[in-house]
């Protein structure tokens, strides 16, 4: 046996997306990071092992504006770039190269901790120290470090150290959740295997082991959707184990979830039911994905409430935007649904607090362990949720490494350092503004060769008869509405009615309280503009406004293929199918679909919009969009014309480094695997060659000069330099006709 023992300031078990995006974080922010996975391939259920879809904020286009930025962003961006066909093997080698990517790290795979030295009371414990056995190595590692991370979805390292947890379903009164059971029970999340088939285009039979189940002897035929073509994630319900020990009885849920696919794939195959004559099984899982096991306690629990109240916390440090989504104990031989939702009307928060243990001073932990009663780990418990909670932490322990301190003391009085040290990082916060004081570019006079000042979609490519209720979203300045006009065509004379709404909340974009309406006599005929008279004087600028278009079968308003960022348009449809509870809520979010018009903005014009996308937004302290688009945006730009933002200084100011954060169309929904292909491989609003120039002895000099970009944050060096005036000077985008950025900062 060969003993070793290393020494770093962090040292994080588990790396699925959250241990990874931890490690990345506080290794680019200068901590030396061990980072330990008792797999040979990183990722956890996202894996090629497991194969589970990548899902966040977005809830697959149900929330707008809501994919995550920072590292997660990073990685889906990749991906998209290196792999729209949602090969497993390739997003494995993204994450592989993300974290070799990174010096500071020191990554241990196939080694499995089992040992930790922990010490103190119950309710101050200290960790000293882990220890893991590596596979097919015959070594025994030891790491010592200051600041532990527990990543490992089961909790095993905080549950060896002593840190107190949950397991199981809360009940009702404990924290009044209405989604809670009367009373408390060892009840979680099942266990779910996955499978992928293809067809080989010459016949082929299958004869299944004797251990199959004959699934027409249980409720899967009548209660679950079986199809010939579906595999992977579209078989989630594959699920076992609720009312079992997840981790201990591991084995036996394996072995049950195996005989189910090898009975689904005998049914589908030999029932005769389905056209598979040509289809094979091309391969099945062997690791159960977990869903739950311990979730450990922290200062604050987050709660259902939190979710659907959308709790601004004071502490927060990510967002999260998938539905509570419940699960039956049965899994997949319950006579329910496979799933109940209760989808908030927008993203919600997740504090700091919930990222730290109350009783193991120097134990962080991310994923799906972190401090939360069992319903509202129904929605933080998804892999892109689970990432950004790790992002948050790998930065709250470079940032408590750095100033000596406990979690718990940078939450008590450092808690706006950290918050603003992880918009630098361009992580996934919303609702906070940029208040660097180290940023230059706040302090700087703005200007642009050009700026948006209307919004005007005018070229339709398609018809939409309003045989329901139709909205747009769109942003308004200070000056208000000053002109709205319409594109309609009509088959026979009518009326036309549309009412303005508010938003309720920055970060939401469905309609909330009614603020004006009209109606307007239309004539028929085709491709008409009509103005709508809506007339709205906003008290402060910066917000968005939610038009509804009534239904009206002998109207039609018509889409372009122009997207404008800061407009979205929506058809109202059917309510979640989900069961929404006892209480049958309603969830409007989901009652306003932009899967029939995503990047299809209906033909309108609004005259009132000058200071929307100026160039002062680049300063606003806003890097995504809330209450508003928050970035610049050029007039469109002729093929070999360029576009330019400059700021300027009353006095020259020393310049050392310049961060821009461009626009990659956060509202387009990306994944990493095969639930769907996106158009692109590179978001068209990104800009691709640009360039950075000082006013230097009385002229632009040239600094820096990017070219093939395909990334939304970069920092650039800029030498050590004293100058009064900066520009950015865009040449190309990746496809837009405008030049689009959120934020420049520069620091000496």
């Amino acid at each position: 046996m060969k003993v070793e023992n290393y020494a770093s300031d962090l040292v994080i078990i588990g790396a699925g997306l959250a241990g990874i995006c931890a490690a990345i974080a506080a290794a680019r922010l200068g901590q030396q990071v061990a980072l330990v996975h008792n797999r040979p391939v990183l990722g956890g259920n996202s894996s090629s092992e497991i194969r589970v879809w990548v899902c966040g904020a977005t809830a697959h286009g149900i929330n707008r504006y809501a994919r995550e930025t920072g590292i997660m962003g990073e990685l889906f961006v990749e991906n998209q770039y290196r792999n729209p066909e949602g090969n497993p093997y390739l997003w494995d080698l993204v994450l592989m190269e993300a974290v070799r990517k990174e010096s500071n790290i020191r990554l241990f795979l196939n080694t499995d901790v089992t040992e930790v030295e922990a010490s103190g009371p119950e309710e101050d414990r200290s960790i000293q120290s882990v220890t893991g056995w590596m596979t097919g190595s015959e070594r025994r590692i030891t790491l010592t470090g200051t600041l532990f991370m527990d990543c490992t979805g089961d909790g095993l390292i905080g549950f060896l150290a002593g840190a107190k947890f949950r397991l199981g379903r809360e009940a009702r009164s404990e924290f009044g959740e209405e989604w809670a059971p009367e009373k408390a029970d060892s009840i979680t999340l099942g266990s779910t295997i996955l499978f992928y088939t293809k067809d080989t285009g010459v016949p082929v039979k299958y004869v299944p082991p004797s251990f199959a189940k004959d699934i027409t002897q249980t409720p899967i035929p009548l209660k679950r959707v079986i199809r010939s073509g579906d595999s992977g994630c579209h078989y989630w319900w594959i699920e076992w184990g609720g009312e079992l020990d997840t981790v201990h009885e591991n084995e036996r849920i394996r072995d049950e979830l195996w005989s189910v696919i090898y009975g689904i794939w005998d049914y589908i195959k030999n029932s005769g039911q389905f056209d598979t004559d040509t289809m094979t099984l091309e391969w099945i899982g062997s690791i159960p994905g977990k869903r739950e096991y311990r979730r450990f306690e922290g200062d604050y629990t987050l709660k259902q409430q939190d979710i659907l109240e959308q709790m601004p916390f004071e502490d927060r440090v990510a967002f999260g935007g998938w539905s509570i989504d419940l699960h039956p104990p049965q899994g997949m031989y319950s006579d329910e649904r496979g799933s109940k939702h209760w989808q908030p009307d927008g993203i919600y928060h997740i504090p700091f607090r919930s990222l730290y243990s109350r009783n193991t001073r120097n134990l962080m932990f991310a994923g799906r362990n972190v401090s939360a009663s069992h319903v509202a780990f129904g929605t933080i418990r998804v892999m892109a949720t689970c990432a950004v909670m790790g992002e948050a932490a790998g930065t709250g322990a470079a940032f408590c490494l750095r100033e000596g301190l406990t979690p718990r003391e940078a939450y008590a009085g450092r808690m706006q350092d950290l918050q603003q040290l992880l918009l630098r990082q361009d992580a996934a916060v919303i609702g906070l503004r940029n208040e660097d004081p180290q940023d230059l570019a706040r302090a700087a006079t703005v200007t642009a060769s050009s700026s948006m000042k209307r919004i005007a979609i005018e070229e339709p490519v398609r018809a939409v008869p309003l045989d329901a209720d139709a909205g747009q979203l769109f942003p308004i300045g200070f000056r208000g509405i000053r002109e709205l006009r319409l594109l309609v065509s009509a088959a026979e004379d009518g009326v036309l009615q549309a009412e303005l709404w508010n938003t309720g909340r920055g970060e939401n974009y469905i309609p909330h309280t009614l603020l004006v309406s009209d109606e307007v006599r239309v004539v028929r005929g085709d491709l008409q503009w009509v103005t709508v008279k809506l007339p709205y004087q906003p008290e402060q600028g910066g917000v968005n406004l939610f038009m509804i278009v009534r239904s009206n079968p002998h109207i039609s308003l018509h889409v372009s293929d122009t997207p404008v960022t800061g407009v979205l348009s929506f058809i109202q449809g059917q309510a979640h199918a989900a069961d929404f509870g006892e209480s049958q809520q309603r969830q409007p979010v989901v009652e306003w679909t932009m899967k029939y018009t995503q990047r299809q903005p209906f033909c309108m014009k609004v005259e009132g919009v000058e200071d929307v996308y100026a160039a002062a937004q680049i300063t606003n302290g806003y890097m995504r969009p809330f209450g508003g688009p928050n970035l610049w945006v050029s007039e469109p730009v002729l093929p070999g014309e360029e576009a330019w933002v400059e700021l300027q200084w009353a006095e020259p100011a020393r310049m050392g480094q310049i961060q821009l954060t461009w626009n990659d169309d956060v509202n387009m929904d990306l994944i990493n695997l095969h639930h769907h292909r996106t158009p692109y491989t590179i978001m068209p609003e990104l800009a691709r060659d640009y360039r950075i120039e000082a006013w230097l002895d009385g002229a632009w000099q040239l600094l820096h000069r990017e070219s093939d970009n395909r990334k939304r944050t970069l920092r650039h060096a800029l030498g050590d330099i004293r100058a009064d005036r900066l520009r950015v000077v865009v040449e190309s985008t990746n496809g837009s006709p405008c030049a689009e950025l959120y934020e420049v900062r520069v620091y000496s």
